[in-house]
């Protein structure tokens, strides 16, 4: 009977102790659990920002990038960001986006680079060259070579961080109403056209009016203006440039890959925790290449469209025409370069990053399309 007394009392004994042990473990644990709970606590932190653009509202591609891009940073940060976006005109006017942001009067700005040019000549490097490099070879130059790293040079002293948005492709030479038959066609021509093009435009003669998207129309409708480049079919024939004016230009020497871009405020930015600055990051290379993609996709329907619906006469510019104007590009570039120190390291750069690609692609993209370029028609 003592035995089993023992043995009785030993078991309670044992079990209370388990019980406390497990009462210890299971406020081990409680206390574990807990400090993810508080970390996560910290970093759900979210943040409201607003982004302002140069682009008209509901502008297929350029301003619905704006637009997808905010989406997918809430999505990918889980919400954590939220970006309101601003179309040109809602919040601030369309050419005051950069300084908007380096201000920090917003976090986020979209538009070309080159629009900036008169802050620092730099800047249009990172947009677009006139006989400069493709779309393809922008890309390369920013990841590849060391294109995105001075275009971060370049922005640091204006607060701001950029980010590549996307090109536009090949862009056309643009509508005007008359024919252009030799480089003497441009004097005296008012023509919408932007960056280093447009400076090219005024040493050939002509006057460049600097307008945003949703100007030009009616200025080409009222004489205000004689020419206008805008981007390409897509856009082109959206914006009805084909109802003011006649001849359809092309190629666009003068953007042969232009880049859209997305900038930061520098404090803004560099605010975030580092897994949300790399998720602003992601986001932005993603709709970079949606943004390349779409105007690929959706500027050969619209050419045809133009063409065979809506009458449109497309033109190539003479040879000796585009010879012409390569001389002054050349002189324009040099100048442009030598105004600043940062435009002068800007400019070798590319010049040098474009040797490499445009061996290569003598022998690769160019060869190729020499080859198939027969078998497709402008019509049908």
């Amino acid at each position: 009977m003592k035995r089993r007394d023992f043995l009785r009392k030993a078991g309670v004994g044992a079990a209370a102790a388990a019980v406390a042990t497990a009462g210890v473990i299971g406020c081990t644990k409680k206390e574990e659990e807990k400090k993810p709970e508080a970390a996560a606590v910290v970093t759900k932190k979210t943040y409201e920002w607003r982004m302002v653009t140069t682009w008209p509202p509901k502008l297929p591609v350029l301003q619905d990038g704006c637009e997808r891009l905010a989406k997918r940073i809430e999505e990918l940060s889980d919400g954590r960001i939220k970006i309101q976006v601003f179309a040109a005109g809602e919040l601030v006017p369309a050419l005051e986006s950069f300084q908007a942001a380096s201000d920090g009067t917003v976090e986020v700005g979209s538009g070309a680079a080159y629009y900036w040019a008169g802050k620092e000549p730099a800047t249009q490097w990172f947009s677009a060259v006139p006989f400069g490099l493709n779309g393809q070879g922008m890309s390369a130059w920013f990841y590849g070579g060391d294109g995105l790293k001075l275009w971060e040079e370049t922005y640091a002293p204006f607060n701001l961080i950029p980010r590549p948005g996307g090109s536009t492709g090949v862009q056309m030479g643009g509508w005007f109403n008359k024919k252009i038959e030799s480089i003497d066609d441009f004097k005296g021509l008012k023509m919408r056209i932007p960056g280093l093009g447009g400076k090219v435009l005024a040493k050939a003669g002509g006057t460049v009016v600097l307008l945003p998207g949703g100007e030009i129309f009616t200025s080409l409708e009222r004489g205000v203006i004689d020419a206008t480049e805008w981007v390409g079919p897509l856009h082109d024939l959206r914006m009805g440039f084909f109802q003011a004016a006649k001849y359809y230009y092309y190629p666009g020497w003068h953007e042969p890959g232009t880049y859209l871009e997305y900038f930061f405020n520098k404090k803004a930015y560099e605010s975030l925790p580092t897994d949300l600055q790399h998720i602003i990051d992601a986001a932005c290379t993603e709709t970079e290449h949606w943004v390349l993609s779409q105007f690929e996709a959706r500027n050969g329907q619209a050419l045809q469209t133009l063409i065979n619906d809506k009458n449109a006469q497309l033109v190539q510019f003479p040879d000796q025409v585009l010879a012409d104007l390569r001389k002054l590009a050349d002189e324009v570039v040099a100048e442009e370069a030598a105004k600043t120190p940062m435009a002068t390291k800007v400019n070798n750069a590319f010049r040098e990053f474009q040797k490499v690609v445009g061996t290569w692609g003598s022998v690769s993209e160019k060869a190729y399309y020499d080859i198939i370029q027969p078998k497709f028609s402008l019509k049908g």
